[in-house]
């Protein structure tokens, strides 16, 4: 069982793998401290501080990591200031870090299935009105669930034209 390759992908061993799309998004996200703070901003955290007590983090870790998540877009800086404070600020999720929601509990949902006890770990996630199990998966653009046998991988655009050469 397993995805299947169509076209000019078929023949894997002809594969260019320097635009592979996974590898580019692991080389951006893929350190354990990011993944963690993504999390927590999914779970509403927004101040440094509470990034650094919530992942268990080092300053220097959470404070370069949210420099490079703001760097490439994850996540906006917005001041704020308490009285008779100094002007901070919090990170706040862009459309494009909260679209890694997908992946983030993915892992979740994964590591509650094989890493955890009986009980399937300490969270899950479920639909906010009706207390339903929320399930991470392959889904047409039509909202049909998938197996892994029904998925293909095909060359999108130009990209057929670069692996034939």
């Amino acid at each position: 069982m397993s995805i299947t390759f169509e076209g000019v992908l078929a023949d894997r061993s002809t594969w260019r793998l320097d635009n592979c799309s996974i590898a580019r998004a692991m080389d951006l996200i893929g350190t354990r401290s990011s993944m963690l703070i993504l999390r927590e901003a999914l779970y509403g955290t927004t101040r440094f501080d509470d990034f650094v007590r919530r992942t268990k983090s080092t300053d220097a870790i959470v404070a370069a990591r949210l420099k490079e998540l703001s760097d490439i877009e994850l996540f906006t800086k917005e001041p704020y200031r308490e009285p008779g404070k100094r002007t901070r600020y919090e990170y706040v999720l862009t459309d494009k870090g909260r679209d890694l929601l997908p992946a983030v509990f993915a892992l979740m949902q994964w590591g509650n299935k094989y890493l955890q006890a009986e009980d399937g770990g300490p969270l899950r996630l479920v639909e906010r009105g009706t207390g339903e199990p929320v399930v991470i998966g392959p889904r047409t653009e039509s909202g049909r669930d998938l197996e892994l046998e029904d998925l293909a991988i095909v060359a999108n655009g130009d990209w057929a034209d670069v692996q034939s050469s």
